[in-house]
Order: C-alpha cells, then sequence, then structure tokens
C-alpha cells in the first residue's frame, strides 16, 4: 500500500488555500513530505480563476458588493465559485505510482476514487468518458457547465470539477464536490454581455450541473462526504493514509506565498 498523507485544514482565505497547495507541491519536490491528499473549504466564497484563464471574466464590483474574494489557481480550468462545498487537493512526485503517466492517465485513476466516494454517499454517479473540448467550450468561463474527460456527473450533469497542473516540483489536482446551495451564484461574479446573457448563462448552469443535496434531496455535511472521499482513496487506489498537520516550514512557505503571489495583483490579474 501507499503510505500518504492526510490533511483536513480548517476553512481559510483563497489566497491562503492556494498558498498553501503550492507549499506542499515545494516540500514534496524536495523529498520533507508524502504525497498528500488535502481536504478543505473557503471562508469567505472565493471565485477561483484557472490558471490561463482572463481576469477580464470577473465583474470585480459585483464580487465585492457579495463579500466574495478572487484568487487565481495553479491548476487550469475555469472559474468556479468556492462556498458551500468540499475542496479536494493531491499532491505528489510524478513518479508516484497513482500520479503517473501523464494527466488524463492520472486523472482517471483519481476519478475512480472520487466515484467510489460518492457512490458510497448513494449518489448514481458514473465517470464522463474521454473527449475533445470544443474551441467554444474552451470560451467558456464557468467550470461547471462542461464536464471533462474523466469528471464525476449524475444524469449527465457534472458533479465534480477538477483540474491537473504537471510542474517540475510535481502533480497538483485541484476538485471540488458542491454539497448544497444555488450554483448560478457564480454568474453574479463574472462579466456578460447583458442580464439576458446572464439569466442565460444561470440557466445552461443548472441544466448541465448539480449539488449533492440537489440530487439526494437531503444534505450532507462537510465531515460525512470527507471520510467519504477518504474511504474511496483508501479503497480504489491502495492508499495508507496518516492523519498529519502542515509542517512549519509548509506554513512560512505559504505565508511568502500569499504575500509574494496569491493575494498579489501581478499574479491574480496577469491575464
Amino acid at each position: 500500500m501507499s503510505k500518504w498523507r492526510l490533511l483536513h485544514t480548517p476553512p481559510s482565505t483563497g489566497a491562503w488555500n492556494m498558498a498553501v497547495d503550492e507549499a506542499i507541491l515545494e516540500q514534496i519536490y524536495r523529498g520533507e513530505s508524502k504525497p498528500t491528499l488535502r481536504l478543505y473549504s473557503w471562508n469567505p466564497p472565493c471565485l477561483s480563476l484557472g490558471h490561463a484563464q482572463p481576469f477580464k471574466d470577473v465583474d470585480v464590483e459585483r464580487l465585492k458588493s457579495n463579500g466574495w474574494e478572487v484568487v487565481r489557481r495553479l491548476t487550469g480550468g475555469r472559474a468556479i465559485l468556492h462556498t458551500d462545498e468540499l475542496t479536494y487537493s493531491v499532491t505528489g512526485s510524478e513518479h508516484e505510482e497513482i500520479l503517473s503517466g501523464g494527466v488524463l492517465e492520472s486523472y482517471n485513476r483519481l476519478s475512480k476514487a472520487l466515484l467510489y466516494a460518492v457512490q458510497s454517499l448513494s449518489l448514481p454517479v458514473k465517470v464522463q468518458e474521454e473527449k475533445h473540448t470544443t474551441a467554444s467550450q474552451n470560451l467558456n468561463p464557468v467550470c461547471f457547465e462542461v464536464p471533462s474527460s474523466y469528471e464525476i456527473t449524475v444524469n449527465g450533469k457534472k458533479l465534480i470539477g477538477s483540474a491537473q497542473a504537471r510542474k517540475k516540483e510535481g502533480v497538483l489536482q485541484h476538485g471540488s464536490l458542491p454539497l448544497t446551495g444555488d450554483l448560478t451564484r457564480i454568474c453574479d461574479a463574472l462579466v456578460f454581455e447583458n442580464e439576458s446573457a446572464q439569466q442565460e448563462a444561470k440557466d445552461r448552469l443548472l441544466a448541465r450541473a448539480t449539488t449533492v443535496e440537489t440530487v439526494l434531496g437531503v444534505e450532507i455535511s462537510w465531515e460525512t462526504a470527507a471520510q467519504a472521499l477518504v474511504k474511496g482513496f483508501e479503497a480504489v487506489l491502495g492508499i495508507q493514509f496518516e492523519d498529519a498537520e502542515l509542517s512549519q516550514s509548509e506554513i512560512q512557505r505559504a505565508n511568502e506565498l500569499v504575500q509574494e503571489k496569491y493575494a498579489h495583483s501581478s499574479w491574480t490579474e496577469k491575464l
């Protein structure tokens, strides 16, 4: 069995959450930490942009009026509004067996663990088959409107959105499982040509994405969802977890990355 570290970190700002994931990646690269599954949430709610997503997609005034933050991820993909959800990050070396073989191969392995996890919550889910993204989908600013290869769906609606980055330091994959709430809130933080276009985007989103509560008719707690993810990774990927805390060097480096990068406009608004 592979021995991994399991981290449960408290609800935090977007800049801190992204800085912690990068600090873990650096620590693993130096051989100072084991591969890590981190489970966390966001406070306050935060819009995260994909690594290469234009900042002009963001309606800054409306974002601030809602008390939400914005951050740019190290991973790709499109915008996600992080609220009422369970977020996971998987971090490890590209030589780790589970993460080896390129983006789609490792993504597929992780998707099988996620599938097992949400099936254990009685969700009738399946894995989206490999598909080719069209140009029009690339222009879509909302992550949850379009399922990508090997993502988790319910009756054709996207349930878990994930994105992966492969760097010289290793592999980082982020994922978001919406537990409850109104998915269309993200459209209040993005720029649209007019109100009609915004409403159309909200309608499309509800037709193409869903939450755990919407499917089950009952709310599942963050803790219950987190336990399911851990069991899914253990059962499908043969991982043996050890509960741990962030190291002092990871905390120090995360603080540096917040100031130098993730809370700084030079990173967030770079595109």
